[in-house]
């Protein structure tokens, strides 16, 4: 029986955490979109739903998320993490804050921590300061996101224009004091009403005494690296047994392929150093409503089977701002979207078992295109990467890979890794 509920708001960042699970020895499955009544296993520790809520109207996303929460609950679980990117991605209107207030409005819940820092992925939070690798969030790359450019790096101040409750910090020398100090803590912010703390950690090591320290709450929020705790602090409370091989999955075999939609430097230095086959897609002449997906599929057909290739949408801030200009930001993104989920069905058809998606907007297209409602969480690619199984009855092998994450070889390391 699921004791552990996540609800993440995209695709990625749900396998991303559902991968961190697996590490620490519980059984994952992650669903796309909200589950349907019993059809959780009852073989699985944790249930992670994928949403995609992140850029969303706030109230639809509300919406969502207590949807998401009602399933979870009938589902058995009893500890709930709300799960966001680790740049913590938002604007002024949300979607973090208003999120985190209806859940724990919805769990009667008093109080939640607010931690994305996951530090083997250069994500470290100082006196409430989000840092992207040695630079502030506000002077590294996502100052210029399409959708939700990040332009201050206090996660204190963030996530103050976004909810009318206190908002408060527990600095990183409370929390390296051990998690009875850190406990206490949050404790006394919580006798003063302060409903939001934003928790700094700059190594694993913090976020094992965060995990611990907060192994009682209801409601837990933030990037996937808060999970690294958690497994442990659930099994000292009796509340699960450590699962031996939680991350095994079916043998399935198919020719292999790389999809990437996201314009993230890490996606782009991942398709420069890839050494296959591999066709950049022409996006304006997909703006356009050329058959862009046709043309590809044929060039796809006369390269499987001999390793992997790469097909990619990906392109620079730049020419993203160009193309968004000339064709508006929704019709483009939408059109590009339509192009990577019909390529991945027509992938699929011909013989493909195992596929790379790199992108959260990407990997949502492609999990519906392709029909997938759940997925068994499997080994690690690189951080916050797992390999998955789609549950069904023709399976096939996903990374859904977030852009910002992934060594510059993972493209090839992810089919070595198998």
């Amino acid at each position: 029986m699921a004791i552990l509920g996540v609800i993440a708001d995209d695709f990625t960042g749900a396998t991303d955490i559902a991968g961190m699970l697996v590490k620490g020895g519980m059984r994952t499955i992650q669903t796309i979109g909200v589950p349907a009544k019993g059809t959780i296993p009852d073989d699985v520790d944790a249930v992670v739903v994928a949403l995609k809520t992140r850029s969303i109207p706030a109230a639809d996303a509300v919406a969502q998320s207590l949807d998401a929460l009602k399933a979870l609950q009938a589902a058995g679980c009893v500890r709930f993490f709300f799960k966001y990117c680790s740049t913590f991605d938002s604007t002024d209107a949300g979607n973090i804050g208003p999120v985190g207030d209806a859940l724990l409005d919805a769990l009667k819940a008093k109080q939640a921590i607010y931690c994305p820092a996951f530090p083997v992925n250069g994500r470290t939070i100082f006196f409430g300061h989000l840092f992207v690798g040695d630079v502030l969030l506000s002077d590294s790359h996502m100052k210029h996101h399409p959708l939700t450019p990040m332009t201050d790096a206090s996660l204190v101040r963030v996530l103050a224009r976004q909810t009318p409750h206190k908002v408060g910090l527990v600095a990183l020398k409370q929390v390296q004091s051990g998690s009875a100090i850190l406990r206490e803590a949050l404790d006394r912010l919580a006798a003063e009403d302060v409903r939001h703390v934003v928790v700094d950690a700059v190594a694993d090591t913090d976020l094992g005494i965060i995990g611990e320290a907060i192994g009682d709450d209801t409601l837990v929020t933030g990037g996937s690296g808060v999970a690294l705790g958690l497994p442990a602090a659930y099994r000292r409370r009796g509340l699960m047994a450590h699962r031996s091989g939680a991350d095994a999955l079916p043998k399935i075999e198919g020719a292999a392929a790389v999809l990437a939609g996201s314009c993230s430097a890490a996606t782009l230095g991942q398709i420069k150093a890839f050494k296959g086959p591999h066709l950049a897609l022409d996006t304006d002449a997909i703006c356009r409503g050329d058959d862009v997906s046709g043309k590809a599929l044929d060039w796809a057909k006369g390269k499987l089977g001999s390793g992997p290739i790469l097909l990619s949408a990906s392109d620079t801030p730049d020419a993203v701002k160009a193309l968004q200009a000339k064709y508006g930001i929704e019709k483009s993104s939408q059109a590009i979207e339509k192009t990577m989920a019909t390529l991945a069905r027509g992938l699929v058809e011909a013989g493909v078992g195992r596929l790379v998606v790199a992108g959260g907007e990407t990997s949502g297209a492609v999990v519906s295109a392709l029909d997938v409602t759940a997925l068994r969480i499997g080994p690690e690619i690189d951080p916050g990467v797992p390999w998955t199984a789609s549950v069904g009855t023709r399976p096939i092998l996903l990374a859904l890979k977030s852009g910002n994450f992934g060594a510059p070889d993972f493209f090839t390391k992810a089919f070595d890794t198998l």
